[in-house]
C-alpha cells in the first residue's frame, strides 16, 4: 500500500507538471485542446491525490506501523479521535492535507472562470499547477507519507500538547487560510500574464481573499483558545513565532480586502493591490517555511528538516516573478484618478493599510530579528513581547480610530459640517467611555483607557450606521423595524458584513484588553488546607487525587474555590503523565463568571509531601475574546454570501467587455 501511495503522488507531480506545460502552451498558442488536457490534469491530480489520503489514514487506523510517520506520531492506546488528528500532526501528513486543499480550491477557482476571466484560464492553470507541484514535490522527496521501516511493536503516540479537541479544526482552519491566498495570487498573476488587469480579476479574488482571511481568523483564534486552555501559561497569545506567522499575511490580506474597495470604486491603488496580494501569499509560504524548517524554536513547529531550502527557492521565485510581472505591467496599472483630499474616505483607506502593512512589517522584523543576528554575529538574540506590544498599541490604536472614521467620512471630499455633524456623537462616546475607566479606577493602563475610548467611538460610528439605514427604509415604507433591519443588510451585505466583523475585532480588543491590563495573578507553594487569594477569588487546597486515563496517568490538586465570598466548587489543575509518550502535560482548571471573567488555575508542580506550586489568575472579560469569534464568523459570512446585483453592477462599471464572456472547456 505503501507503493500505491508513493506512485499515487509521483503521478499527480508529473499531471501537475503537465498542467503548467499545457496551460503555458495554451495561452501562448491558445489551443483549446491544450487548455482542455491541462484541467483534465487537475481532476487527475484530485484523483491520486485521494487515492493517497485514503491510503495514508488507513494506516493510521489500523496503527499500520510499518509506515514511519504513523510510528512516530501515533500510538495503539491513542484514543481514536486523536488518531484522526494526527494525520496532520507529522511534517508529511500536514503537507499532505494542505496538498489536498490547494488541488479542490483549485478546481473550484477553475470552475468560477468558466465565464468573464476565459482568457486568464490557461495562466490560471499553469500558476496553480506550478504551486502544486511544488507541494507534491515536497511530498515524493523529502518529506513523503508512505516511507517505511521494519513496524515496531507500538508507536511513539502524539505529543501530549496536541491531544486536544481544538487540534481537530485549528490547524485544518489554517491551512485554509494559507492554501486559500494561493488562488487571488494565481489570479492576479494570471491576470497580468494575461494583459486584463481590469476590475474582473478584483471581483473574483476578493471572494476568494475573504474566504481564507476568515480562515485564517478563525485559526488564530481557535489556536489562542487551545494555547490558553493547554499550554498553562495563563495567556492566549505569546507572540510566539509561528503564532506571527500567521498573523502577518492576515494583517496584508486585510489591507487588500480594504484596498480593493477603492479600486473598485474609484479606480485607484491598482499596483498597491496586486502587491499586497502577492505579499499575502509569499509571507503564507514565509510561515510555512518557519514552521517547518525548524529554522526557530516553538511549541508549534516541526522537528528542524532539510525541507526550509525547498522554500526559500520557493519564497524567491515567488517575490522575484511577481516583481519582474508588477514592472512589465506598470503601463496598464495607472490610477484612473487622485486622491483629492486627506479628508476623504479614499484616504482613509491608504493610511489604514498603511498602518496594516506597517505593523506586519514590524511583527516581521521580530520574528526575522534572531536569524540575522546570528547570521552577522554567531549569537541569536531574541525579541521579547514588549517590542511586539509597543507595535500593536502604537499601530493598532490607530487602526481601530480608522474604523470608526471611515464611515463618517465622504468619498472624493468631506466638509467640516459633515464632519463636525457626523463627529459629535462618537466622539462624546468615546470621551464619556474613557472618563467612565478612570472613575472606575482603571486608569493603571493608559493603553486601556485609550483603547477603551477608542473602542467606544468606533462602536457607537458602526451601530448608528445600522440605525440611520434601518429608520430610513422604515421612514420609506411599511416595513416594521426588524424587516427594515434585516432587508438593510440583505440589500448590501458586504457592507454591513464588514461593519459586523468590525463589531467582532471590537469585542476581540476590549476582551483582550480587559484580560491582559486588568487580571489579577497570585501563586504559591500550598499544603493541605492552604489558601491562596487572587483577586475576589479565594483558592483552599484540600488533596491530590490520582487517576488513570486511557493513555495517561493524572494527579490533580483539588481547590475548593470561592468568588466574592460564594462558593463555585471545586477547581482541579492536574498534570498528565503519558506513558508511551514519556512526557507530561498541564490540563488548566478555568471557572467562567456570568460577567465574562475566568478564574484559571494552574498545577506547576507536586512536592512528594503533597504540597502544590500553584498560579492563579482572575482575567476579567476574557470571554469576549471568543464571543469574537462567532461575530467575525457572521461578518464573514454576510461578506461572502453571493451577490449578483453587486458583481454585475462592478463589472459593468470597470470591464472592457460584456459580463457573459466565452466559456472555455
Amino acid at each position: 500500500m505503501a507503493l500505491v501511495g508513493q506512485g499515487a503522488l509521483i503521478l499527480a507531480l508529473l499531471l501537475a507538471v503537465w498542467a503548467v506545460v499545457a496551460g503555458l502552451a495554451a495561452a501562448t498558442g491558445r489551443d483549446a485542446r491544450l487548455l482542455r488536457s491541462a484541467a483534465l490534469a487537475l481532476w487527475g491530480i484530485l484523483a491520486l491525490v485521494a487515492v493517497a489520503v485514503a491510503i495514508f489514514v488507513h494506516a493510521i487506523v489500523t496503527h499500520d506501523f510499518s509506515f514511519s510517520v504513523v510510528a512516530s506520531s501515533t500510538s495503539r492506546s491513542l484514543p481514536w479521535g486523536y488518531l484522526i488528528t494526527s494525520a496532520w500532526a507529522s511534517q508529511a501528513g500536514s503537507l499532505l492535507l494542505w496538498a489536498s486543499i490547494l488541488i479542490v480550491f483549485s478546481l473550484l477557482a477553475l470552475r468560477a472562470t468558466r465565464q468573464g476571466l476565459a482568457e486568464i484560464r490557461p495562466w490560471l492553470i499553469a500558476i496553480l499547477g506550478a504551486i502544486l507541484a511544488f507541494f507534491l514535490l515536497l511530498l515524493v522527496v523529502p518529506a513523503s507519507p508512505f516511507a517505511t521501516q521494519v513496524a515496531p511493536p507500538d508507536g511513539n503516540g502524539l505529543n501530549p500538547a496536541l491531544q486536544n479537541p481544538y487540534m481537530a479544526t485549528h490547524p485544518p482552519a489554517l491551512y485554509l487560510g494559507y492554501v486559500g491566498l494561493a488562488i487571488p495570487f494565481a489570479l492576479a498573476m494570471a491576470s497580468m500574464l494575461a494583459g486584463r488587469v481590469d476590475a474582473r480579476w478584483v471581483v473574483a479574488s476578493r471572494r476568494w481573499t475573504l474566504v481564507a482571511w476568515g480562515f485564517l481568523g478563525i485559526g488564530m483564534l481557535l489556536g489562542s483558545h487551545w494555547a490558553y486552555q493547554e499550554i498553562g501559561w495563563g495567556g492566549f497569545w505569546a507572540w510566539d513565532p509561528v503564532e506571527n506567522a500567521a498573523l502577518m499575511p492576515w494583517l496584508v490580506a486585510t489591507a487588500f480586502l480594504h484596498s480593493v474597495i477603492v479600486q473598485e470604486k474609484k479606480g485607484m491603488l491598482k499596483v498597491w493591490n496586486i502587491a499586497l496580494i502577492a505579499g499575502a501569499f509569499a509571507l503564507s509560504i514565509f510561515g510555512t517555511f518557519l514552521t517547518r524548517s525548524g529554522i526557530l524554536s516553538s511549541v508549534h513547529a516541526f522537528v528542524a528538516s532539510d525541507i526550509g531550502w525547498y522554500f526559500i527557492v520557493a519564497l524567491a521565485l515567488i517575490c522575484g516573478g511577481s516583481t519582474v510581472l508588477i514592472l512589465w505591467r506598470l503601463p496598464m496599472l495607472r490610477a484612473d484618478q487622485r486622491i483629492e483630499s486627506v479628508a476623504s474616505r479614499e484616504a482613509t483607506f491608504l493610511f489604514n493599510n498603511l498602518l496594516l502593512v506597517g505593523m506586519a512589517f514590524a511583527v516581521l522584523w521580530g520574528v526575522v530579528f534572531p536569524l540575522l543576528t546570528e547570521a552577522i554575529g554567531s549569537v541569536r538574540e531574541t525579541v521579547s513581547s514588549p517590542f511586539y506590544e509597543f507595535f500593536a498599541i502604537a499601530f493598532g490604536i490607530p487602526l481601530l480610530l480608522l474604523m470608526g472614521i471611515g464611515p463618517l467620512i465622504a468619498w472624493r471630499r468631506a466638509s467640516l459640517v459633515q464632519l463636525r455633524r457626523s463627529f459629535l456623537w462618537p466622539l462624546a462616546a468615546g470621551l464619556l467611555a474613557g472618563a467612565g475607566m478612570l472613575a472606575l479606577g482603571l486608569g493603571s493602563s493608559w493603553a486601556g483607557v485609550a483603547t477603551g475610548s477608542v473602542c467606544a467611538f468606533t462602536a457607537v460610528t458602526i451601530i448608528s450606521e445600522f440605525v440611520r439605514g434601518t429608520r430610513a427604509r422604515h421612514a420609506l415604507g411599511d416595513e416594521r423595524w426588524p424587516t427594515a433591519f434585516a432587508r438593510l443588510i440583505g440589500k448590501n451585505r458586504r457592507r454591513y458584513g464588514g461593519y459586523i466583523v468590525h463589531l467582532g475585532i471590537i469585542v476581540f480588543v476590549i476582551g483582550a484588553i480587559g484580560s491582559s491590563a486588568y487580571e489579577s495573578r497570585a501563586e504559591g507553594l500550598l499544603e493541605r488546607g492552604q489558601t491562596l487569594t487572587v483577586g475576589d477569588a479565594t483558592l483552599t487546597f484540600r488533596g491530590v487525587e490520582e487517576t488513570d486515563g486511557p493513555n495517561y496517568t493524572q494527579r490533580a490538586a483539588v481547590l475548593d474555590a470561592t468568588l466574592g465570598g460564594s462558593s463555585i466548587g471545586a477547581l482541579e489543575p492536574a498534570r498528565r503523565a503519558y506513558t508511551r509518550e514519556q512526557t507530561t502535560s498541564n490540563e488548566v482548571a478555568i471557572h467562567t463568571t456570568l460577567a465574562g471573567g475566568d478564574l484559571m488555575v494552574i498545577l506547576d508542580g507536586i512536592r512528594g509531601d503533597g504540597a502544590v506550586q500553584i498560579k492563579a489568575f482572575y482575567k476579567p472579560l476574557v470571554a469576549l475574546i471568543w464571543l469574537s469569534g462567532f461575530i467575525f464568523v457572521l461578518g464573514v459570512v454576510l461578506c461572502v454570501w453571493p451577490d449578483a446585483r453587486e458583481r454585475r453592477r462592478i463589472l459593468r462599471r470597470y470591464a472592457e467587455e460584456p459580463l457573459a464572456g466565452e466559456a472555455g472547456p
